[in-house]
């Protein structure tokens, strides 16, 4: 069986709740599978790859045992996503303190610009294969 590769996320972002819809509807392959930051798994992952400093401000991709953040997770995951998505991987030629300047940019204000939830978001039936805990 083929290792899945993880993403997390903070589960009360309305922004990061859209961009795993967004993830959901453009993987085919469901290479992917989502743990929300607050939950036990990904306390565990965080603490295992030392980024726990840094989770206020970004998700991770977990991908053959190696951690991916702020826009090196994001080009990893759109380089796997069906359409034209891949073509931004080009992106990675940019310096990544300019791209991580602009993605800690969005993330600090992520919440003030979509808003927040009180909990977690829950996963519809069609899709709660993909979540992990």
């Amino acid at each position: 069986m083929e290792q899945k590769e993880i993403i997390i996320f903070d589960g009360v972002c309305n922004l990061c709740h859209g961009a795993v819809n967004f993830i959901i509807n453009r993987d085919p392959e469901c290479r992917f599978v989502f743990t929300p930051m607050q939950s036990d798994t990904a306390k565990e992952l965080i603490a295992s790859y030392n980024v726990d400093g840094e989770m206020g401000e970004t998700f991770l991709l977990i991908k053959d045992n190696r951690c991916y953040m702020r826009t090196d997770a994001a080009l990893e995951i759109a380089q796997s996503l069906s359409g034209l998505w891949p073509v931004f991987t080009i992106a990675k030629f940019l310096p990544r303190g300019i791209r991580d300047y602009f993605y800690r940019l969005l993330a600090r204000n992520r919440y003030t610009l979509f808003g927040r939830r009180d909990t977690c978001i829950l996963p519809t039936d069609a899709v709660l294969s993909r979540f992990i805990e």
